[in-house]
Order: C-alpha cells, then sequence, then structure tokens
C-alpha cells in the first residue's frame, strides 16, 4: 500500500507553499520586495538610506497587511481586487446577452435635446408626453402604429384549467398548442399581466337589482353577498390574471433565418441590407401589407388555439389603448378604460342645465309676462323678496 495522507478537513483550503504562505502570498511579497530592492539600487547614489526607508516601510506594511491579512474567510487582496473590478463595472445592468438594442423610432422622434431648453447638457430625454402611450397611432380595427417598426395587435386569450383535464386530454392540449408554435413564420409574444380588480361596479349592480327579486330570502342574500364583496375589497387587494396574445409585424417582408440562428455572414450581410431598406420612407402601400399579413396571422392564431378551448379575441381600439396605457402606468389611480380621453383631445364640460326654480317649490314670476313696475308690484314685500334673492340669485 501507499504511504497514507492526511486530508485537511477544509478540502478548499489552498495549499502551503512555503511555511504557512501560500502560493499567491508568496508572490505578492516577493513582486513587492523585488520592486522596493530595484528601487533602492537606482536611487541609492542621490536618495539617503532614511529617506527610502521613509518611503518604503509603508510601502512593504501595506503589501503585507493585503497578502497576509483576511476578512470573511477572504484575504484582502482578494477583497482589494473584488471592490476594483465592482467600482470599474457598470452601475447599470439589464438582461440583454444579444446587446441593448438601440430606442425604436416612435420614441426617439419625441426626444427632445437637453441643449434646446436652456443649455445644460447635450443629453437626450424623452417628454412625459411621449411616455403615455407606447404607438404612434391605433386605428379603428385596433391595429398598433409602430412607426418604421412595424404594426402590432393584441388580442386576449382565454384560459384552460389543464390541471384538472385527464392525461390523455393534456397531451392533446400540448400537441395542439405545439402545432401553433410549429407554424410561426415570426416572433410573438404571450404576455401574463397582473391587475387590479374593481368591483365597484358589480357591487353596485348586485344593490341595485336586489330589490326586483322574487324572494325577501334571495333579495337579503344579494345585499349580503354585496356586503360580503364590499368588505372583500377594503380588506384586501384583489388582483386578476389576463393573458395577451401580441403580434407583431414588420413593414417590409423578413427572410427565414437560417440553421445558424442568424449568425451567417449571409445573414448579417442581408440584415444590413433590410436596416438600410427599413431606414427608406414607408408607402401607405407597404403598411398595407403589413397589416394584411397581421390579420392573416392572427386568424390563423384563432384556428390553431380553438381546438385546445382557447379563445383567442382581438382587442379593438379603445381596449388596445386602455392595455397599452396600463402596461405605462400600472399604479395610476384612475384604470385605464375606453371611456377615457386620450391624450390629444379636448375635455368639455356638459352643457348646463336651463335654471328651473319652481323646482324648489316656489313659483316664480316669468318677466316676459309682466312688466317691470308689476314685477316690482309682486314683490313689493322686502323680506320675501331678499329671501328669494337669497335662494336664487338675483
Amino acid at each position: 500500500m501507499s504511504q497514507p495522507v492526511r486530508i485537511p478537513a477544509d478540502v478548499d483550503r489552498e495549499d502551503r507553499v512555503l511555511g504557512n504562505l501560500t502560493a499567491r502570498q508568496v508572490a505578492i511579497l516577493a513582486v513587492v520586495g523585488l520592486v522596493l530592492y530595484g528601487v533602492y539600487l537606482a536611487t541609492r547614489s542621490f536618495v539617503p538610506l532614511p529617506v527610502f526607508l521613509a518611503i518604503a516601510i509603508p510601502v512593504g506594511a501595506s503589501a503585507a497587511v493585503l497578502a497576509l491579512g483576511q476578512r470573511d474567510g477572504l484575504s484582502l487582496d482578494q477583497l482589494a481586487l473584488a471592490a476594483l473590478r465592482q467600482q470599474l463595472s457598470p452601475k447599470h445592468r439589464v438582461a440583454a446577452p444579444e446587446g441593448i438594442q438601440p430606442a425604436p423610432e416612435w420614441l426617439t422622434t419625441h426626444a427632445v435635446n437637453s441643449t434646446d431648453r436652456g443649455g445644460l447638457g447635450a443629453a437626450a430625454s424623452v417628454s412625459p408626453t411621449a411616455l403615455r402611450l407606447p404607438a404612434e397611432a391605433v386605428s379603428t380595427t385596433g391595429v398598433i402604429d409602430l412607426g418604421n417598426d412595424g404594426v402590432a395587435v393584441v388580442a386576449v386569450c382565454s384560459t384552460v384549467n389543464f390541471g384538472l383535464r385527464t392525461p390523455t386530454e393534456q397531451e392533446s392540449l400540448v400537441a395542439s398548442f405545439g402545432r401553433y408554435l410549429h407554424s410561426l413564420t415570426a416572433p410573438v409574444q404571450v404576455l401574463v399581466r397582473t391587475e387590479r380588480l374593481d368591483l365597484s361596479g358589480q357591487i353596485a349592480e348586485l344593490r341595485e337589482q336586489a330589490g326586483g327579486l322574487p324572494h325577501p330570502a334571495l333579495e337579503a342574500a344579494a345585499r349580503e353577498h354585496a356586503d360580503y364583496l364590499d368588505q372583500l375589497r377594503r380588506a384586501t387587494d384583489l388582483l386578476r390574471r389576463q393573458v395577451l396574445l401580441i403580434l407583431r409585424e414588420p413593414l417590409h417582408a423578413t427572410t427565414p433565418t437560417d440553421g445558424l440562428g442568424g449568425a451567417s455572414p449571409l445573414t448579417a450581410f442581408t440584415s444590413r441590407r433590410k436596416a438600410a431598406k427599413q431606414a427608406s420612407p414607408v408607402d401607405d402601400a407597404a403598411r398595407r401589407a403589413a397589416e394584411a399579413r397581421l390579420v392573416r396571422r392572427l386568424g390563423e392564431a384563432v384556428e390553431l388555439l380553438s381546438p385546445t378551448g382557447i379563445t383567442v379575441t382581438p382587442l379593438d381600439a379603445g381596449q388596445a389603448t386602455a392595455v397599452l396605457a396600463a402596461a405605462c402606468n400600472p399604479d395610476s389611480l384612475i384604470p385605464p378604460s375606453r371611456a377615457l380621453a386620450a391624450s390629444d383631445e379636448v375635455i368639455t364640460t356638459a352643457p348646463e342645465e336651463t335654471w328651473n326654480p319652481s323646482a324648489f317649490g316656489r313659483p316664480v314670476p316669468a318677466a316676459t309676462e309682466h312688466a317691470p313696475d308689476e314685477v316690482d308690484d309682486e314683490w313689493d314685500d322686502t323680506d320675501d323678496r331678499d329671501d328669494f334673492e337669497g335662494r336664487y340669485g338675483r
């Protein structure tokens, strides 16, 4: 048998090469010692020894502290390198392994140079009005215009309770959804968003219709359920989930990606040509063609997802605008809806109703039926006239 070797309990402990020093500690001390000795040989002819020692001793002590000191199980030189690396690294990081893409044109067109607002710098900032709706326009059919980035459409999808299905039904659902994924020729986005649930409309409807129920017990149950929903709304934050299917289509027809995932030189060359082509002005014909392709893809999604029990319903202009506004400002106190005015609409008040003093239970003389002196004669009582003017105005 070979000679037994003692294995330390700490298997991550570095090997000791010189006494109780590791290879890294020996290297640090040796390098600092050689550097100080070389500086001494180069400067001993004109630098006094006490001056050199006054400089060399703090440097050597600092090197010894870095090499031999520890904190939280790590040597001080490792902590110093980690601090230097953290200081030099970017302070803001995003999950973009492919690189940060430039901002879309429909957003950069609203950028305002800060030099035009006072000359404080050359950085460009986006005005808040441009961030209210992340699109240039939404058509009446619900198609979202993204400028030169193309067009998009948003559809809401119903859900399927997958856990309550039998194994055979689950396999059928997975196969049906897989057929839809295999039919895709362009990227799609499936967004599962959470939003606050407002039950004020349901509560008001329950209390309003409770009086018309045929039995008093039903009326009491309806009012009790309305009170329960009201208490639940006040006690907790009610949330609901919404599944959205977003389809986007560029203004120019794209070529299929090669088998190398777009990493071949041919794909790089064609991508540059496509970028130059997209930079050119887009006519209405290209936009209509993109909308036609988008409608065809939406129809395919409706047909292929219907066997799974998923109903795909495209959003109209008002609903799409509300979804975009809620995505940009999810914590708004006023929930977005179709009834809200757009950012470019003028808000006016309702026309003033004709004031009818007789509604207060007191007749008013018509000035058109009496002469001015007759009106004064009718209201010659000073107390009554002051009381009337105090209530209804002069």
